[in-house]
């Protein structure tokens, strides 16, 4: 029988990385990096089989990956080789029993982001064509240098790509190319097109177009380009979302008496939520974790949701203020967070809920005369990412408002253009979709044009 069979080769060790552990089972937005590789071939619709390839070490952990998240299509978890050229030929030792004209794909286990779109365009693509590359334009200039540095060529850009994966190939026609290779005892490729390339000069290798965003984590930046990516892929997949699923939850709200606390609380209710709301005015100061853990004890029923608005902006240099001013906006910015954070876990792990904590645009770059608000919440993210990854049965998310039209920016501001400021409203109806999905460890950029 004919098949489409995707291969995740994930026998990387990280060691460029320098994390501990292989990078394909780093936290990415609150997900281990190789589950979102997992998520886009076992959805998409042409894929019938996957084989993952992995250090023997690391196989029950792909299988609890695996048996958690359901993927029905993952038939088997198989020991790599020592490099590229020995996983794939691993793979191909698997697929023995297998069509010759079967479709298989290789993809790195390390580029989550692959779209579907793609594995379509190279399954198609392989009707015509024994074997098929995924590549994206180079936008720099390539030069060839000699053993001094010194230019020897330099290329026209125009027919310059940067190769990616998937890679697909008729399985027949990949085993001829490693048999062969293997008969010369050439084993240093850097890729499985660069075999077939090499050892069969002969066949057409097809390329077709990938995707920007379809980046391989190498090193920590690569992580943080792809948290971004998924961030504004977030905000555009919740816009689907129906707020009728918060009707009958309990939402508890730290900050609720004004602001964005009080939009969200307006129009949780609209849709029928049990909201339970405190804040300073109403006698819970989230600085006291004894008044944070009395008022969570209070609340009946379970507790769906926990989102935590609550905070202080001082608009004057450091060296002016006093120092129970500081310590009252160090108090409640970030000590109140760790107590709401600390305080709720119990109670949140109890529905498999979330916690929703609130930073700021500042957080990417201190300002001048609100240096403790801007790194308080710069901190607030660290501290959501951070308990994301410790948190197996809770979801933690942070949403990062552009400037906003609330109380406390005009006590601090004074009068802006309303055009260029969030309606508060607006803030509230992404944070409610928010909290009806299953991400975790996602910083939800909201922004003036309601993206």
């Amino acid at each position: 029988m004919k098949k489409n069979v995707a291969v995740i080769l994930a026998g990387g060790s990280g060691e460029r990385f320098n994390a501990g552990i292989p990078k394909q089972f780093i936290k990415l937005a609150g997900k281990p990096v190789i589950q979102y590789t997992l998520e886009v071939f076992e959805s998409h619709h042409l894929i019938d089989e996957i084989v993952v390839v992995i250090k023997s070490d690391y196989e029950e952990r792909v299988w609890e990956i695996v048996k958690k998240e359901g993927f029905g299509k993952v038939q088997k978890i198989i020991s790599g080789g020592a490099d590229r050229f020995g996983s794939t030929l691993s793979a191909l030792q698997s697929l023995e029993r297998y069509d010759s004209q079967t479709k298989v794909l290789f993809h790195d286990a390390v580029r989550p982001l692959v779209d579907e779109e793609t594995i379509t365009a190279t399954l198609e693509a392989l009707e015509n064509y024994n074997a098929v590359d995924t590549a994206i334009d180079a936008t720099d200039t390539i030069i060839e240098i000699d053993d001094e540095w010194v230019i020897k060529n330099i290329p026209n850009r125009a027919y310059m790509k940067r190769g990616q994966t998937p890679q697909g190939f008729r399985l027949g026609l990949l085993r001829e190319a490693y048999e062969t290779a293997l008969q010369k005892d050439e084993k240093a490729f850097t890729c499985d097109c660069s075999v077939v390339d090499a050892v069969l000069p002969k066949e057409k290798i097809k390329v077709v177009k990938s995707n920007e965003k379809n980046i391989k984590i190498t090193y920590p930046i690569d992580l943080h380009i792809a948290e971004k990516y998924i961030q504004m892929g977030t905000s555009r997949s919740l816009e689907d979302v129906e707020l009728g699923g918060i009707k009958g939850k309990n939402i508890v709200i730290f900050g609720n008496s004004r602001g964005i606390g009080k939009e969200i609380e307006i129009l949780a209710k609209e849709y029928e939520a049990n909201v339970i709301g405190c804040s300073r005015e109403s006698g819970v100061d989230i600085a006291d974790i004894e008044a944070v853990e009395n008022f969570l004890q209070s609340v009946t029923g379970g507790i769906d949701v926990v989102i935590n608005t609550a905070a202080i902006l001082v608009k004057k240099p450091l060296e002016t203020m006093r120092i129970e001013e500081i310590r009252k906006i160090v108090d409640i910015n970030y000590i109140g967070a760790v107590n709401v954070a600390y305080a709720s876990k119990k109670h949140l792990e109890a529905t498999q809920g979330m916690l929703i904590n609130f930073t700021s645009s500042s957080y990417t770059r201190g300002r001048a005369n609100y240096a403790l608000y801007s790194s308080s919440k710069a901190a607030i993210v660290n501290l959501t990412q951070a308990l994301s990854d410790e948190w197996e049965r809770v979801r933690v998310n942070c949403v990062n408002p552009e400037r906003t039209k609330t109380p406390m920016r005009v006590e601090n501001f004074g009068y802006e253009d309303p055009a260029t400021l969030l309606d508060a409203k607006t803030v509230a109806l992404k944070t409610l979709k928010l909290a009806l999905s299953r991400y975790s460890g996602i910083v939800l950029d909201v922004r003036n044009d309601g993206k």
